[in-house]
């Protein structure tokens, strides 16, 4: 080390040690000169000299007292500095993050909103595709709803329920990507995990739904059948959508990458869509797997939807019931297992995205 002090006063020190710096000259171009070794003005080795002789003894003894005197902790500094913005102040925070939940979500939402604006594809994905598929499914049953009730409206309903279920899926690689992001900036503690879930809720999650529903609608418009199942049909569906958004978005936040989210998604899916009594049957069931249709979202649906649909028709529908292995009364029960596997998911979703796919640093 050859200098330690105010950068105004190293032309003065240089002088005192036998080097002025010219008036005309530059003082940056001249510390270079005099401090680079084997240079044509090379004073380092008697500015280094000079430094011990002159500077170092003072440093030394103000680093000894400064070892001596234990200073503020960072807590003390923040409730120091607290106490000199007066009553006015708006308080110190000790915690992990500098602003507190409500304004990090705050702020994710706004910046969510704009981003999500300014990307008009997004939001055509989420809106404007489903709404082709409903037109394009409504076409496909027109009229079903006017015929008497078998195979053709259980297969109706089987697709509809497929479509809504399956609705969040093409979103993943983009939540994936979004997790990237929010990731780096969690590591900093700019805000919580938790604060970016709920602004996905809120934002991303409302999209799907709008679309699911005008999907749902422009289908049911179009297959005829009557407005009193509407209430049934409509709510099974956007049930069952809540429950698959949960759980492809509990996927994306444990997959390290989209292809392997799509593979982790796929079993559930398999198996949720397989037992729901129209593929796979209680009866046709292997007894030792039985207890899947306990927690098929898809099942209960199906079976909700279906009993709605005849428990006013005669004994050729109750026939399919029958044969389909769907009981009356397990309504509630099932609403209460998607409810609870939808917060289950979501739990399990704020779990990953906290302890899995860290940054490493």
């Amino acid at each position: 080390m050859a200098y330690c002090g105010p950068m105004t006063q190293a032309s003065s020190y240089m002088a005192a040690c036998g080097y002025p710096i010219p008036v005309q000259a530059n003082p940056t171009d001249l510390y270079l000169d005099l401090l680079t070794p084997g240079a044509e003005s090379d004073a380092s080795d008697a500015l280094v000299a000079a430094f011990a002789t002159r500077q170092k003894p003072q440093l030394d003894q103000v680093v000894e007292h400064s070892c001596a005197v234990s200073g503020l902790t960072a807590k003390e500094m923040l409730m120091a500095a607290w106490e000199l913005k007066g009553p006015a102040g708006k308080g110190a925070r000790l915690g992990s993050y500098a602003v507190p939940f409500y304004v990090q979500l705050r702020t994710l939402l706004l910046r969510k909103l704009r981003i999500t604006l300014r990307n008009p594809a997004a939001m055509s994905m989420q809106i404007f595709m489903p709404t082709i598929m409903g037109v394009v499914l409504g076409t496909i049953f027109q009229g079903i709803g006017k015929t008497e009730f078998g195979i053709p409206q259980v297969s109706f309903i089987f697709i509809l329920l497929t479509m809504l279920s399956l609705q969040s899926l093409p979103l993943m690689p983009a939540l994936i990507e979004e997790r990237a992001f929010m990731k780096h900036e969690t590591s900093e503690r700019l805000y919580k995990e938790s604060a970016h879930i709920l602004t996905t809720m809120f934002v991303t999650v409302p999209l799907s739904l709008i679309g699911a529903a005008i999907q749902t609608l422009i289908i049911y418009a179009f297959s005829g059948l009557p407005y009193e199942f509407l209430p049934t049909i409509l709510g099974w569906t956007l049930l069952l959508f809540f429950m698959f958004d949960a759980l492809f978005q509990c996927v994306a936040a444990v997959a390290p990458d989209g292809e392997q989210a799509m593979t982790m998604a796929t079993p559930w899916l398999v198996v949720f869509m397989l037992f729901n009594g129209v593929v796979v049957t209680k009866a046709t069931a292997p007894v030792f797997l039985r207890w899947v249709f306990v927690i098929s979202p898809t099942s209960y649906a199906l079976q909700g939807i279906v009993l709605r649909m005849t428990e006013d028709s005669g004994g050729v529908n109750n026939f399919y019931v029958k044969s389909m292995g769907y009981q009356s009364g397990e309504d509630m029960q099932g609403i209460a297992i998607i409810i609870g596997m939808t917060i289950v998911l979501r739990l399990l979703q704020v779990l990953a995205l906290k302890f899995l796919n860290n940054i490493q640093k």
